[in-house]
């Protein structure tokens, strides 16, 4: 696997990761069959760090994840601190 690969393999699974065991807003981290709950959502949070978009970029994607897409209230400072926290891993 080359280099570049490789980095995007790490990258994709510390998202995965920070979606699972930080964002997890429907409470499925301690649920085995249930790890895979928001794999969905890596493919575009990669993509947006990837392509350096800012925090409020990816903040707003979350809060809409959130808001519309799961029908639920989105706590908007512990999205933020989601959001930069996925930005970090970037950086």
């Amino acid at each position: 696997m080359s280099e570049a690969a490789e980095r995007a393999r790490y990258l994709r699974q510390k998202i995965k990761d920070v979606l699972l065991n930080e964002w997890d807003p429907i409470g499925v981290q301690a649920i085995p069959e249930a790890q895979d709950e928001y794999d969905d959502y890596v493919p575009r949070v990669y993509s947006m760090l990837i392509a350096r978009k800012p925090i409020k970029e990816v903040f707003e994607y979350r809060l809409w994840v959130e808001n519309e897409h799961m029908g639920l209230t989105a706590d908007r400072n512990r999205t933020q601190s989601i959001a930069e926290r996925l930005v970090g891993l970037v950086v």
